[in-house]
């Protein structure tokens, strides 16, 4: 079995709510979740995920979990193993000895729903914003980007404001660390602009 996945960006979460709401979708309590992911040692962001195996420790409510990835036909479409694990701070030091390196830390609170078959995931994911992700369990030998059409098209029917995204949370939230390095805030450019020279 595969974990094939859409994710969108919320611009208007009132207004998902109520869609949601209008289809039977129960959203759970909030949860936090701390994951730090990592990938293997050689692999760069901007590089191919495809084929790729990346692995990821998440912390719920002081138990731990560990996650492998393996993204298919795109970044979205992942074979995936995951366990509880005792003790987090031994694994992380296992896996950098397996030859990864820790990458992000991705931290969200996530309130969670299904719809028939479907998973259904709300995230405020912190220093990058609010996305809806749905997510089916499908065979192997299942094109991933069919279901991924009827996730997307399910989206659609719910008539939001909604920016679909290819990316994952780990990519999302290392474009977000290095926009917020590479642009000053307007503080800075002021000053930048208003400091004499000496």
């Amino acid at each position: 079995m595969r974990e094939v996945e859409v994710k969108f960006e919320v611009v208007d979460l009132d207004a998902l709510l109520v869609a949601l709401k209008s289809r039977y979708v129960e959203l759970g309590d909030l949860v936090f979740q701390d994951d730090q992911a990592f990938a293997p040692l050689g692999w760069s962001f901007g590089d191919s995920k495809l084929g790729v195996s990346f692995l990821r420790l998440r912390t719920v409510n002081g138990r731990h979990w560990f996650a492998l990835k393996q993204p298919g036909v795109n970044a979205q479409d992942c074979l995936e193993y995951e366990t509880e694990v005792a003790d987090r701070r031994q694994m992380h030091e296992a896996i950098l000895r397996m030859g990864y390196w820790a990458t992000v830390r991705v931290a969200k609170s996530r309130r969670t729903g299904r719809h028939g078959e479907v998973s259904l995931c709300l995230d405020e994911v912190e220093g990058v914003g609010t996305f809806l992700e749905l997510e089916r369990m499908v065979p192997d030998d299942e094109p991933a980007t069919a279901v991924q059409d009827e996730l997307a098209a399910f989206v659609a029917s719910l008539g939001i404001d909604a920016v679909r995204t290819s990316e994952t949370y780990d990519s999302l939230v290392r474009a977000a660390q290095e926009e917020a390095v590479r642009v000053p805030s307007s503080r800075e450019s002021t000053e930048a602009v208003s400091t004499p020279a000496t």
